[in-house]
This record gives structure tokens, C-alpha cells and sequence, in this order.
């Protein structure tokens, strides 16, 4: 019966469900300024230890790691999401027994498959199909076990007569392709994948989506990304790693929001808004527009049931963040000039956004997006695109009103959320002012849409018999 592993030895299993546990893990470097200090540090420090000396280190410790706690549950999916650097490779080279820590343990329970830097675990010099052999006897596979599956690995990979040439000939999409089809066929309890999905062509990553889904329903997954749609989109828990520690651990929502705060922060000194600040600034809607329910205009002729109910702004102050260079004061929904309560899906409705400057800015940009409840955006848009050719430049005290005309998609039943921002700069380079997470909220209570993540009203659907 397996039970954990721990730097190479079986361990008694502390719970049957626990498929990584994770205590005061550690990993430390030793940086030498010259290659001679490297000579001393192996000679000096013992024989000043001999002659009673206290022992003088000639390099510099760098810490990848620092006191790293968490367990993985079977059939749960944690996502890692950090900037590069902040030790999330290092992490899963340790889990995966590529790297010893310095510090702490790792105890993993069952076969693990690991994905890791493009290509690892590959002889360049040998063809894919020596490759198939040679990685599948690393995660464990017989001879006899790789000759049954090569032909699902390779039908998978779906790289053709590649399989014969050496790996050092292929594009980094084949050999991901390759590597990916190599581990979804070893039968492995944990996979662990750090940001390999990020190569290959939507077709592929569609494949290795539909294969992750399903293993998501019996195995433990480790999976590693910059991008917080994805961890949102797969994931159950995830962990936000930075400067080697973890900064928080808790729902995929939650801690993307913390990163993408944190990650702006850092790039454009921004500090959190405090919501009080906000409260003197808000348009109160009942004071300026008239509420209708638009219901009965169409619920009752209408085919599509899809029957969205709006909240209102939320007035106490959404959890946000920015530079202060300006304010998000209001975001509604209308038809004309009145507010919506409710939407029927598929109805040209029009978002406004009103923003008060509080220093002179350039080149304004204001944007939103709707999200489900895991935090996934679903759509969005912003005024960059429209105004790149004659930038809207302002001055403190201005107000600007942000208006954004389309017709609502057909949403699954569920909570959704409008998130709004406003940042000065171009597309790429950009500072972000002020950043509301859920600033208006809409609950889809009836819907025609029964796949995907939205639905489109159809203009029309005909069968034709020829």
C-alpha cells in the first residue's frame, strides 16, 4: 500500500486524502562573487573550525523558498500563480524530487507526471519515439506498459512522422505536444504542470483541456500560471507566491484579485483607495433616474428567457484599488435614460461609467469586464481603441461619462459581476487610477442558454431540405 514520500522513503500516510502535504519547506542558493570563493568556502571554514575559529563564509545566501506550508487534497485542483521569480518552478521541481530543499518536507501520496521547463526530461539527440520510451521509464512505465499505450501517445501528440526525427528538430509546440501526450497516458495520481498550456495551437490546448477535466474528477493537480482566467476557470484552491513565500492561500477569485491588485501596485506605485474616501464622490441613481422594470416589455412575448436582474452600484464602496489620479463614482445599466432592474438577455442595453478626475491625466482609458461568479471575465471592452488617434486628455475636477452600447449575451443562470477601471496611458503601458472589482452585480434567473459560457439571440434558425 503506498503511502507518502518523503525525499525518496515511504512514510505512513497521515490521511488517505491528502495527496501533497508541504511542512517549513525551504530551498537556499549560495551566490559566490569570484569562482575562487567557491575553492575557499570548501577549504577555510573547516579548518577554521579546527583551530577553534569561528568559521567565515565567503558567499552570499539567496533564499528561493522560504517556510512554505499547504496540502493538496486528492481530486482537488491548486492553482500557483506568481510573477516570475517569485519561486513557483522551484516549488514544483522540489514536489517533484528534481531539486532537494534545504529546509522542511515534502510528502507526496501516489505516481506523480510532471510537466515542467519546455522539453525536460528529453535527450535532444533522440527521436520522439525513443523519447516516448525513455520518459515514460522515468514516471515509472515498463517497457511492456509504453509499447501498449505508444500508439494513443502518439495518436494524442498528433505530430506524424516527427515521431521518427530527434527532438532537437522539433518546434517548441511539438515537443510540448509530445511531452504532455507522454504524461496524460502514465496512469499518474498528481499531475503538476507549470505553464506548458501556454505553447501550442488552440486545437491542442483545447485536447490537453478536455484530457485536464477529466482527470480533474479522480486525480490532484498542481497547475502553474500566469493567467488568472485560467486558474479561475480550472482550479479550487490556488496560492499566490511572492518572493518565495506564500502571500495568500484561498479561492481562485480571491487570490487572483489579490495578485492582479499587487501586481499593478508594484509596477505603478499604486496604493489601496480607502472605500470611506469614495463615499462624499458616488451619484446616488434614485436622486437622477427614473427605475423601470423592464420585464414586462418582454418576458412575456419573448422566447429567449433570459431574465438578468441588476443591482445597483454598490454604494458602501467595492473592494478596489488604484493610483488616486481618479474615481469611479457610479456604474450603471440603462435603456435610454433609465435604469434597468432587470434585463431581458439578448437587448441592446447601454453601461455607463462616471469617473471624476482628481489630478491632470493623459490619454484616459476606461474599460470594463463581465464576470461569472469564479471571477472568469466573459466579455469586456474599453475606450482605447475608439480615442488612439485624438487621446482624451483632462484636468482635476473634470468629470467624465463613459458610455459602452451592445446587446447583453445570454448568460447561464447564476451571479455575475461588472468590474470597472480607469487608467491614463496607452494599451500596453498604462497606469491604472482607480480599479473596481464588483462594482455592479447581475443575476441571471432564467436562461435559454443551457452550453458554453454565453449565449448569442439568433436572428434567425431555418432547416432547409433540398
Amino acid at each position: 500500500m503506498p503511502g507518502f514520500r518523503k525525499r525518496g522513503r515511504d512514510f505512513p500516510m497521515s490521511s488517505n486524502e491528502i495527496a501533497i502535504k508541504i511542512e517549513g519547506l525551504g530551498k537556499r542558493y549560495e551566490i559566490y562573487d569570484r569562482p575562487g570563493d567557491r575553492l575557499k568556502q570548501f577549504i577555510f571554514p573547516k579548518l577554521q573550525s579546527m583551530l577553534g575559529i569561528s568559521p567565515k563564509q565567503y558567499f552570499r545566501e539567496f533564499w528561493a523558498l522560504r517556510d512554505i506550508s499547504f496540502e493538496v487534497k486528492k481530486r482537488e485542483t491548486v492553482g500557483i500563480i506568481g510573477r516570475n521569480g517569485s519561486g513557483k518552478s522551484t516549488l514544483l521541481q522540489i514536489i517533484c524530487g528534481t531539486l532537494t530543499p534545504t529546509t522542511g518536507s515534502v510528502q507526496t501520496n501516489g505516481r506523480i507526471a510532471a510537466l515542467l521547463e519546455l522539453g525536460s526530461g528529453f535527450n535532444p539527440e533522440f527521436t520522439g519515439r525513443e523519447n516516448v520510451f525513455l520518459n515514460a521509464s522515468v514516471l515509472g512505465l515498463t517497457k511492456e506498459e509504453t509499447d501498449a499505450r505508444f500508439d494513443d501517445i502518439v495518436a494524442f501528440a498528433d505530430i506524424g512522422d516527427f515521431i521518427d526525427q530527434p527532438t532537437k528538430t522539433y518546434s517548441s509546440g511539438m515537443t510540448v505536444r509530445l511531452a504532455f501526450a507522454v504524461i496524460a497516458h502514465v496512469d499518474a495520481d498528481i499531475l503538476v504542470i507549470d505553464e506548458a498550456l501556454a505553447v501550442g495551437d488552440a486545437f491542442f490546448t483545447q485536447k490537453c483541456m478536455r484530457f485536464l477535466r477529466g482527470f480533474m474528477k479522480t486525480g490532484s493537480i498542481l497547475f502553474v500560471s500566469h493567467d488568472t482566467a485560467s486558474i479561475q476557470s480550472l482550479c479550487t484552491n490556488a496560492a499566490w507566491m511572492e518572493s518565495g513565500a506564500i502571500k495568500k492561500i484561498g479561492s481562485p477569485k480571491d487570490v487572483s484579485e489579490l495578485y492582479l491588485e499587487c501586481f499593478f501596485g508594484n509596477q505603478n506605485q499604486i496604493e489601496k483607495i480607502e472605500k470611506k474616501s469614495q463615499s462624499d464622490l458616488r451619484i446616488k441613481k434614485s436622486d437622477q433616474y427614473e427605475i423601470i422594470d423592464q420585464r414586462s416589455k418582454f418576458i412575456n412575448g419573448s422566447n429567449l428567457r433570459n431574465d438578468l436582474q441588476v443591482f445597483s452600484f454598490n454604494e458602501d464602496g467595492a473592494d478596489g484599488f488604484g493610483d488616486g489620479g481618479a474615481s469611479i463614482n457610479h456604474l450603471g445599466l440603462y435603456e435610454g435614460g433609465h435604469t434597468l432592474s432587470w434585463i431581458v438577455g439578448g437587448e441592446r442595453v447601454r453601461l455607463e461609467i462616471l469617473v471624476e478626475i482628481m489630478r491632470p491625466l493623459k490619454s484616459i482609458i476606461i474599460g470594463f469586464y463581465i464576470k461569472n461568479k469564479l471571477g472568469q471575465p466573459i466579455f469586456g471592452d474599453n475606450s482605447f481603441l475608439s480615442y488612439v488617434h485624438n487621446p482624451v486628455d483632462t484636468q482635476a475636477g473634470q468629470k467624465i461619462k463613459a458610455n459602452f452600447i451592445f446587446r447583453m449575451p445570454i448568460l447561464p443562470i447564476g451571479d455575475y459581476s461588472i468590474a470597472a477601471a480607469v487608467a491614463s496611458g496607452t494599451q500596453d503601458e498604462h497606469i491604472h487610477h482607480h480599479w473596481l472589482h464588483d462594482a455592479l452585480i447581475i443575476k441571471s434567473v432564467a436562461s435559454s442558454a443551457v452550453t458554453g459560457l454565453v449565449g448569442l439571440p439568433m436572428d434567425q434558425i431555418s432547416l432547409t431540405i433540398d
